[in-house]
């Protein structure tokens, strides 16, 4: 019997094997297949409403970006209803409370509105038509009204700002404002004249100004994603009737206004903000309170604020006796990691529940029982739910491990979440609210994953220079004993992201790859998030030599520890800072035979000026100007060592890409063309910094075709 056991595992064993062998790795064209699913919302009736996001080609073949909110039935997942027609701008969608009710934002006429759903049959009907668009719709407990935000540019303000005119020489009132002008606001009260007076000629300028011919730069930060951002407009809120069908704007004035939450009783809003007699972009060095706003006569004051702390968003437990706070300190407000806490209904006895938890957290909820919070957090390679005792303050991890938790619902004993695993990057999970007895609901990659090889990483780790470095191993496709395979060392930008089997940004890239032969190592280097403040301290005034340490260790030990690793060839990737990283390794390391850089920053003096992403110079280096810091910041720039540069490099940039800035990617690659080095240049057009996750689909497809294309050029592949 035991020999007849034995018999039938082999068979077994081989069978499996041979259907693995049978299946195709990850293709770049199933980029187009996956589905990701996003905010769900349990409903009082047992179901759960949730965004499908995918792609859908068009009759020509081009792909494009769609999203549907679906209806599940909890207890008979079979059971679905498509909520609305396919559609790219779906965003905000909000569960009324008796659960009747869907409103979201989507465009109407050009603008984002707020919309109306009922879910017992019906068409959705907009009902905001607010100039800039309204977002963020919250229902009042009652469900008779829903407070939205809303945009007003700088130029349909009532008044002059309380700052000093940014434009040397002027102050407000002496010029025509040419923001009203172009808002439609105000007409031009001086005659235009560019041979006239100084109020004539200003009112001339000012008209060509209204046109964005030129475009009057006053800002500090006048650089957008893909173009110039010179506008500056207030959030502020307002709450629409459904009785009345009539609007009420709440806010007012130069101060931008956060989402806010409403009290129980619905008589008054609470919501984040911050005041300042100074213009807005220096908002960001400032602490943000949270304000109360009282609806029977817009009063707004100050609710809750601490020196040091800046103030996020506030929830009201379900028994309304205590009220969630998010938040950070602001002593050293590039690293410090978020809070959440609680405060009395009054503002009083504010305690932070997460201290101890060192962490970067998001998306806090309550449980129906208003006994615990539960949030989110990215967590040494994954993200991890946890929950926290509202009087205790003690924090425990519900799901974890090398998983991402992406949103997530609760009500009563029900969790239901977003899910990412290696094995399948998207799908729609239920537990209980302890993380027990876990069920998927969707299978949306299921079908198309079945006859797809998945290559599985192996996790590592070391310790160097007092911190704990992560690491993972990922084999190629088709893989044979006593063979060696090329691998291809990735590395995360950030520089304080994180990657992990529970961060879903590259797994169809990392897939790609590994079925085209590649072993793939990644690592968490010093700077990373999910690891606590002082690790993602840890490259403080060194980006180049502690990180490049940290990501070339990682190597070393996987080529040490994996026989199928040829350590002759190794490649090398990376985007944003880890395009910094590529070229910085480049410069200093030879072992690679091929290197591609990614939208990265490769002279940090210049990228201060140019990238909207500029402030992590100071927040790193400090200022050029500031004693020893020009030192600090060439030593830190790849471009100082441009001469060593030996790899063949392909560079990549997008032609908007304002957050690193093109003319980086313009300086490296014109530097070693000078030199003779093997260098390529890729501009995207129309991409800004997002090209990878969220760029035209051709593109994202191109992108990836190109990195493999690029490394088959110089690396041999066993027979």
């Amino acid at each position: 019997m035991k020999l007849r056991n034995l018999l039938l595992l082999t068979l077994l064993l081989w069978s499996l094997a041979i259907q693995a062998q049978e299946k195709k790795p990850i293709q770049l064209s199933d980029l187009t297949k996956i589905i990701t699913v996003s905010n769900p919302e349990i409903t009082p009736d047992g179901k759960v409403i949730f965004v499908k996001n995918y792609m859908e080609a068009d009759k020509d073949g081009k792909y494009d970006y769609k999203s549907q909110l679906i209806q599940m039935d909890l207890a008979d997942p079979s059971q679905t209803k498509v909520l609305n027609s396919p559609t790219y701008d779906l965003s905000s969608f909000s569960l009324s409370p008796d659960g009747k009710k869907l409103a979201f934002v989507k465009g109407w006429e050009g603008k984002s509105q707020i919309w109306i759903l009922p879910l017992d049959g019906g068409e959705a009907q907009v009902i905001t038509s607010e100039k800039s668009g309204a977002s963020s719709p919250v229902w009042s407990p009652d469900g008779s009204k829903i407070l939205f935000s809303f945009s007003v540019p700088l130029g349909e303000m009532e008044g002059n700002p309380t700052w000093a005119n940014p434009r040397p020489g002027r102050t407000y009132g002496d010029e025509p404002n040419y923001e009203a002008i172009k808002a439609g606001k105000a007409k031009e009260t001086v005659k235009t004249d560019m041979d006239g007076s100084v109020e004539e000629l200003r009112a001339w300028l000012a008209k060509n100004a209204s046109k964005n011919d030129p475009r009057v730069i006053d800002r500090l930060n006048f650089l957008g994603e893909r173009g110039l951002s010179t506008d500056i407009s207030f959030r502020h809120l307002g709450v629409f009737d459904l009785k009345t069908k009539e609007s009420q704007v709440l806010t007012s004035g130069y101060q931008n206004f956060g989402s806010g939450a409403w009290s129980p009783d619905g008589s008054y809003i609470l919501t984040s903000s911050v005041k300042s007699e100074e213009h807005p972009d220096l908002t960001w060095e400032l602490n943000s309170d949270i304000y109360k706003i009282t609806l029977a006569d817009k009063s707004v004051s100050v609710f809750l604020t601490k020196e040091n702390y800046r103030f996020g968003e506030a929830a009201f437990s379900p028994d309304g006796k205590l009220i969630m706070i998010s938040g950070q300190n602001t002593e050293d407000r590039a690293f410090n990691q978020s809070l959440i806490g609680t405060v009395n209904v009054d503002g009083s006895g504010l305690k932070w529940l997460t201290e101890s938890l060192d962490r970067r957290l998001d998306g806090a909820k309550w449980s129906d029982d208003s006994k615990m919070i539960y949030f989110s957090g990215a967590n040494q390679g994954g993200v991890t739910l946890y929950a926290a005792e509202a009087t205790s303050g003690k924090v425990t991890p519900v799901i974890t491990g090398p998983v991402g938790v992406g949103s997530f619902d609760i009500h009563g004993n029900q969790l239901v979440y977003a899910l990412t695993k290696v094995a399948n990057p998207s799908e729609l999970y239920k537990s209980d609210i302890q993380g027990k007895s876990e069920q998927i609901l969707t299978g949306f990659n299921t079908a198309w994953l079945a006859e797809r090889w998945v290559s599985q990483p192996e996790a590592h780790h070391f310790q160097q220079d007092g911190f704990t470095v992560d690491y993972w191993v990922m084999p190629p496709f088709g893989m044979k004993s006593g063979t060696k395979y090329p691998t291809l060392l990735e590395m995360h930008g950030g520089p304080t992201a994180m990657w992990g089997p529970g961060e879903g940004s590259m797994w169809h890239e990392f897939q790609v790859l590994a079925g085209r032969g590649y072993g793939i190592v990644y690592a968490n280097p010093r700077g990373s998030g999910g690891y606590g403040k002082d690790f993602q301290r840890g490259n403080y005034q060194d980006w180049g030599d502690g990180p490049a340490k940290d990501v070339l260790t990682a190597l070393d030990k996987a080529v040490e520890g994996y026989s199928w690793i040829d350590k002759d060839q190794l490649v090398l990737t990376g985007g944003s800072y880890a395009g910094y990283l590529t070229a910085w390794i480049v410069g200093h390391d030879h072992r690679f035979k091929a290197a591609l850089t990614q939208r990265g920053v490769y002279e940090l003096t210049f990228f201060m000026g140019e990238g909207n992403a500029w402030r992590l110079v100071p927040n790193y280096f400090g200022y050029p100007w500031e004693e020893g810091a020009k030192e600090i910041l060439d030593y830190n720039s790849p471009q100082t060592y441009v001469q060593n540069i030996q790899t063949p490099l392909m560079i990549f940039h997008g032609d908007n890409d304002l957050r690193t800035g093109v003319r980086q990617s313009e300086l490296l690659y014109k530097s070693l063309k000078i030199l003779g080095k093997p260098v390529e240049y890729i501009r995207y057009p129309e991409e800004g910094h997002e090209l990878s996750r969220s760029g035209a689909i051709h593109r994202r497809l191109d992108r990836i075709g190109r990195i493999v294309e690029f490394f088959e050029r110089y690396v041999e592949h066993p027979d």
